[in-house]
């Protein structure tokens, strides 16, 4: 399996060799040459498995440069009830990504049992044993420089902490995510950790990243990764969920269902993209944003209009406060046919702080099956609210987010899973204006808050960073 850049001027890549960099060289984002196709035989074959079979059945046709006992052990280390049975004592921790059922036809993929309380955990967990083991094998050590709007980061360090060759340089929006998110991170006092807190917007850290890592001497040197969803080992390892929904809520192959994904960077439901391009029966991909509704505006007008952080709005489903979704440019390229010269067109607008407008295209997204809805503020309480009511579950404002567009979008007989994005707990302020009391915690976070921190704030500055990661490295 080789992988080329959507930019199509680098040069295709194993696995292993795009693992480390997120990047392509020409400012690209990597995608397989082609999708692997799995035949009703094989959704035959994958329905029953544990997570973890499941996991090395779908990663094993996507990563053909590591030898599959040793793909099978890093996976196996990684999907264990220990690491994700940490959340809710009430579910079958030994099922890693649980399905709730709320009303017929009607489902949350539980995604948040993991060490960090969110689906980031699902593919950082892998990815940083993807990382230990690709790095010893090479002998190299690498500086990841990632960008997060709240569970980015501390899924991230969570999984990094304490890797052999790893340090990590964390850009946050200073005093933008929630006071649990914020102690998470910066409670962290590993000595392979940094965490930066940027005066400006999640797309102003997102923006100093790029910069970094698109200056190739610099990259090079200093020996740049990235984990941010750019990094094609975090799509691939979220991919393996939508499968794990799929055949838990179907009895066959003929059967197809909905999803809805709380969307802020697009690299969730991407991974819900190619899961469908790889044969997956979805019918509708519903991609549900709060008021920063760049990607809902494209999807029903086909223009492409990224805000910029002085219009991006700050919101209670701040993980979403994101109007620059960095994995778009993956499904724009298949939608354009993969036609990289376009895409490069179409990126240069937008890297000068344009737009574009594809509108022309627009019959071809039925092709795709996606759909979307944007939710605000009074949404996002009043859909806590009732699921409280309604089916007794708590949920966070993002997946609340997720919910409310998919009760709009929802069919009848069809399934529609809606994709958890955190526990409640991490945005405790919204959940005590929703239902006038607090989320339950987990054991063991009860006062995380009152840790000491350590952070460096600094401004929206690339020369800054460049110059704090030379003098930590």
């Amino acid at each position: 399996m080789r992988y080329i850049s959507t930019r199509g001027q680098s040069p295709a890549f194993s696995f292993s060799e795009i693992l480390l960099g997120g990047l392509a060289p020409d400012g690209g984002l990597y995608l397989p040459e082609s999708y692997p196709q799995f035949t009703d035989a094989d959704l035959t074959a994958m329905r029953g498995l544990n997570y973890r079979d499941l996991a090395f059945y779908i990663l094993s046709r996507l990563i053909d440069d590591i030898p599959a006992v040793d793909l099978k052990n890093i996976i196996d280390n990684t999907y264990r009830a220990e690491v994700y049975g940490f959340a809710r004592k009430s579910q079958n921790a030994d099922d890693i990504a649980p399905i709730l059922k709320l009303a017929d036809n009607l489902y949350l993929l539980s995604l948040s049992n993991g060490p960090t309380l969110a689906f980031k955990d699902m593919a950082m967990q892998l990815l940083g044993n993807l990382f230990e083991y690709v790095l010893a094998k090479k002998g190299e050590t690498t500086n990841i420089l990632g960008a997060t709007s709240g569970d980015t980061g501390s899924a991230a360090e969570y999984a990094m902490r304490g890797k052999k060759g790893v340090r990590v340089f964390m850009l946050s929006p200073h005093k933008k995510m929630s006071r649990f998110q914020t102690a998470q991170m910066f409670s962290l006092q590993d000595d392979n950790i940094f965490n930066i807190a940027v005066n400006g917007v999640f797309d102003d850290c997102q923006d100093m990243v790029k910069a970094v890592s698109n200056d190739a001497t610099f990259k090079a040197k200093y020996k740049i990764g990235a984990v941010n969803s750019i990094n094609w080992g975090r799509i691939v390892a979220q991919v393996v969920y939508y499968f794990k929904a799929y055949f838990a809520v179907t009895t066959n192959n003929a059967q197809k269902v909905d999803f809805s994904v709380p969307s802020g960077n697009f690299g969730n439901v991407c991974a819900g993209h190619i899961a469908r391009m790889m044969g997956l029966p979805i019918d509708k991909l519903v991609v549900a944003t709060n008021e920063n509704d760049v990607l809902d505006e494209f999807f029903k007008t086909g223009v492409y209009r990224p805000r910029g952080s002085a219009n991006t709005y700050h919101t209670s489903s701040p993980s979403m406060d994101i109007s620059k979704a960095s994995n778009f440019e993956r499904f724009v390229f298949d939608l354009v046919g993969r036609d990289a010269t376009k895409v490069r067109e179409l990126w240069a607008s937008v890297d000068n702080g344009g737009a574009f407008d594809i509108k022309h295209l627009m019959s071809q997204l039925a092709e795709y099956g996606f759909v979307s809805g944007a939710s605000n503020h009074a949404n996002r309480m009043a859909t806590i609210r009732e699921t409280k009511e309604k089916y007794g579950v708590v949920i966070d404002t993002h997946t609340a987010d997720g919910l409310k567009v998919a009760l709009e979008q929802r069919e009848k007989n069809t399934p529609m899973i809606v994709l958890e994005t955190a526990l409640a707990v991490k945005f405790e302020d919204a959940i005590v204006e929703a239902l006038g009391q607090a989320a339950e915690r987990p054991a063991g976070l009860f006062e995380i808050e009152n840790l000491p921190q350590k952070f460096t704030v600094m401004d929206a500055n690339v020369a800054q960073i460049k110059d704090f990661i030379v003098k930590h490295t």
